[in-house]
């Protein structure tokens, strides 16, 4: 419940709290540059992400650049920029005019979501949800897929706060990285039908703060290897969408043992069980009503891509090139 509005620019909160009205709880939960920071364990969550909270994004190139550099590699503002370069370049560096030409496109991400509402096998019914947004293009692209409201989740806030910048100035602006620390600002205007049913706001995708059967597609592109418990998200997602809804998750299988615990993953290690610890399988077993004890209740797979080309730009010498697994699931 919005109990109180600080700032509003155009009908729009940028600054307020939203109280929880149950007696049992009463929380507080911030809305920060426009964006309602509704997550389990509000106290955690603000105490770590405070730097990005309360980050600046008016300062000039000039200054971005000294403080980045007084400030030096390995920081949380290094990490930041960095972070923020290479979802920004593959988000919207197709759309750039000055883009220099390479072998690596950018917009995987948008190819990778097009392809995989291409394969949905019933017209797009919203609401949407866009889990694991990052800086907002697919939120943007998939609004031009319906007449509903799509929002776009993420638990990033600086990746959130480019996306609430797109969406309330039209102009995408981010640090792109040349070598080590050093950065060149790329600003430029970008335009999308449909941005005016666009929201953004900082959630858990494990714990997502909506009513079952809301929405009628469900967005997860490279989440399902980003989170801590895979099976977890799997049952957020079913538990999110109505019968009949649709799911579209990409994933490269990129397993972090700093993000997901070895014991949560889905494949990627036990390789001399019958599927020599291959992810593929275990995840088609998984959205196969009975095929594995560990089947998610009322989520079939219902098409899929093995291998879809995705590259991310890390500086002017270096892309990364991941092969993601497509697959389409129904709510039943």
């Amino acid at each position: 419940m919005l109990a109180t509005v600080i700032h509003e620019e155009r009908e729009v909160v940028s600054e307020g709290v939203i109280h929880c009205p149950d007696a049992e709880c009463r929380l507080e939960y911030p809305i920060v540059d426009g964006i309602p920071v509704l997550v389990p364990h509000i106290v955690s969550y603000l105490s770590d992400n405070i730097q990005h909270l309360i980050a600046r994004d008016d300062l000039s190139e000039t200054l971005e650049g000294i403080l980045g550099d007084g400030m030096g590699p390995g920081t949380w503002y290094d990490a930041t920029r960095q972070h923020l370069s290479t979802y920004c370049w593959d988000n919207y560096a197709d759309l750039d005019e000055h883009e220099p030409a390479g072998d690596a496109r950018p917009g995987s991400v948008v190819r990778c979501l097009e392809r995989g509402l291409d394969l949905i096998d019933t017209p797009i019914a919203g609401p949407v949800i866009d889990l694991g947004c990052a800086v907002g293009r697919t939120a943007f692209t998939l609004a031009e897929h319906t007449t509903d409201l799509v929002l776009g989740v993420d638990i990033n806030f600086s990746m959130l706060r480019v996306a609430q910048h797109v969406l309330r100035t039209g102009t995408i602006r981010y640090p792109r990285r040349r070598v080590g620390i050093v950065y060149d600002r790329r600003e430029f205007p970008v335009s999308f039908a449909g941005a005016d049913r666009v929201d953004f706001w900082a959630c858990d995708a494990l714990a997502l703060p909506f009513a079952n059967d809301a929405v009628g597609l469900a967005v997860g592109l490279n989440v399902l290897d980003c989170v801590a418990s895979p099976l977890t998200f799997l049952t957020a997602v079913r538990n999110v969408l109505r019968p009949g809804g649709r799911a579209v998750l990409t994933t490269p299988y990129d397993w972090s043992a700093a993000v997901t615990p070895p014991g949560q993953w889905i494949g990627g290690h036990s390789q001399r069980g019958p599927d020599r610890g291959a992810s593929e399988p275990f995840v088609r077993s998984l959205l196969t009503p009975g095929a594995h004890p560990q089947s998610t209740a009322g989520l079939e797979l219902v098409a899929e891509v093995a291998d879809l080309p995705w590259h991310t730009r890390l500086h002017d010498r270096s892309t990364v090139s991941y092969g993601v697994h497509l697959v389409v699931a129904a709510a039943t």
